[in-house]
């Protein structure tokens, strides 16, 4: 008989610089994250940044909150201070055996910190291409390279860096990131197969949807960056050549007004729907079964998750070849790959838009090939910890610099708070102790003065009885002497 392995409990940490009520891809792997190792692993807890007026009374799991700022217009979301003191002790209280962070600025900073506390291996996963948002962020070119420099020292600091895909891992070599990496890729939540018929039919009402118009679709950051302009500009072409279609943008950003105003300035404002951010999930899966095509252009991304979110759905998607998206995709098998220009998305659409059986057949191969849930994600990376965690990985090795030196201090000053805390503790549980003894001690001496000053007075009505008894004998002495001398009174 095969012997069956019972494993021990995981506890992790996940750390992230988004949570919802800001909803990102990161964000949205963390919470699967915490869903499926809390349901079948043992225990999550998440630390993000504190957002006013949100609660978090809705998860399966603890969520610790740490102090923010609104940097809302600038950066899209609120940014933490992860060195939060009351944060690091909450977190240092949960039983937890590994750290998982999953951004390289504060999420990192603060898994450091608690890794000096608690003495637990930290993993990081590398998302996003953070090269392009600093260059974004900061135009100074000598800022950007300090800002590249100290991003991927953070990293490095980890001891065990996963990224999502190759292509991902290669830009972060590219940054000057030395070590190992493991590719861990990320799952979708989206249910394999084609929403209800229903659903679809409520999308398509809502927005207007004509069913006999090939529809594209694009869900995600409504940023430049994601190559949203290569999309509208061969959209140009198509209506330019009569072609009738209609394009849904699914999603909120920080270029979402201008990207509207170039759609109508090419002349394609009422082909184009704008929905803003769909959080539904069963809403979100009805759009992708009410498209024909997926466009995602974008060179960006560095996995491509609503990639296979489209595929679970049975939505084929057309991408840039060679970038991080494409990664797994099989030109004409289970996507369509393309040149990154307008001209070759163009061409593309019109050539497959004419057979939408074929478009179709297209998607159903996609949803065969691509999808991969977020159990099997989890799964893979569950394993990944316990290795980590037994020292069975080789951890990354990290030159130490000035910033070590801070976090050191960080976890010597926590670990000293505790043994103070640990030793008020002590000696408000033995101060205790003795004021009971005291308590019970005073207790039991006035017992004993009770029962004394009840024997003295026992004693004492005892005596004074006595006494009356000695008096009324002598009484009635007097008396019988006195008849014994004076026989008058016989």
């Amino acid at each position: 008989m095969k012997e069956v392995r019972t494993l021990e409990p995981i506890s992790v940490g996940l750390l992230n610089d988004s949570f919802p009520p800001q909803i990102d891809g990161v964000a949205n792997a963390v919470m699967n994250y915490a869903e499926v190792i809390t349901r079948k692993y043992g225990n999550a807890v998440v630390a993000a940044p504190y957002y006013p007026d949100y609660s978090d009374d809705i998860y399966p799991y603890r969520v610790v909150r740490y102090s923010s700022m609104d940097t809302t217009n600038w950066v899209g979301y609120r940014a933490g201070y992860p060195l939060d003191p009351k944060a690091i002790d909450a977190m240092s209280k949960e039983p937890l055996n590994i750290l998982h962070a999953h951004c390289p600025v504060t999420a990192v900073m603060l898994g450091r910190a608690l890794r000096e506390t608690m003495n637990i291996p930290m993993v990081f996963t590398y998302h996003t291409k953070f090269d392009i948002d600093i260059k974004n962020a900061i135009s100074a070119k000598l800022l950007q390279e300090a800002a590249i420099h100290a991003l991927v020292h953070n990293i490095e600091a980890c001891d065990d860096v996963w990224v999502v895909s190759r292509g991902a891992g290669e830009n972060l070599r590219s940054l000057g990131f030395k070590g190992e990496y493991t590719v861990m890729e990320n799952g979708v939540d989206v249910p394999k197969g084609r929403a209800s018929d229903e659903a679809i039919e409520a999308v398509r009402r809502e927005y207007g949807l004509d069913p006999t118009v090939p529809t594209f679709l694009f869900v995600g950051r409504m940023m430049w960056y994601k190559g949203i302009r290569i999309t509208l500009s061969a959209l140009h072409k198509l209506k330019a050549e009569e072609v009738r279609f209609r394009m849904v943008f699914v999603g909120g950003g920080g270029d979402f007004d201008e990207i509207q105003t170039y759609a109508r300035d090419l002349g394609i404002g009422d082909e184009c729907v704008f929905t803003g951010p769909v959080r539904d999930r069963e809403k979100l899966r009805a759009f992708y079964s009410a498209a024909d095509l997926f466009l995602f252009p974008s060179t960006f991304d560095t996995n491509g998750l609503v990639v296979r979110e489209a595929a679970a759905a049975g939505l084929a998607s057309v991408l840039i070849q060679g970038s991080c998206a494409a990664e797994g995709v099989r030109d004409g098998k289970t996507g369509v790959l393309i040149e990154e220009n307008p001209d070759a998305m163009a061409q593309t659409l019109l050539s497959i838009m004419r057979d939408r059986p074929a478009m179709r057949d297209l998607g159903e191969r996609a949803m065969n090939g691509l999808y991969f849930s977020w159990e099997q994600s989890v799964d893979c990376a569950v394993e990944r910890y316990r290795e980590v965690i037994k020292g069975n990985v080789t951890l990354q090795k990290h030159k130490p610099g000035m910033d070590d030196r801070l976090y050191q201090s960080i976890g010597d000053a926590y670990n000293a708070m505790q043994k103070v805390r640990t030793l008020y503790e002590q000696a408000r549980t033995r101060g205790t102790e003795l004021l009971d003894d005291m308590m019970d001690r005073g207790e039991q001496m006035l017992d004993e003065a009770r029962e004394r000053h009840e024997a003295r007075v026992t004693d004492e009505k005892k005596r004074r009885a006595a006494m009356i008894d000695q008096a009324l004998g002598l009484a009635d002495f007097y008396v019988d002497v006195r008849s014994d001398r004076n026989p008058r009174d016989k």
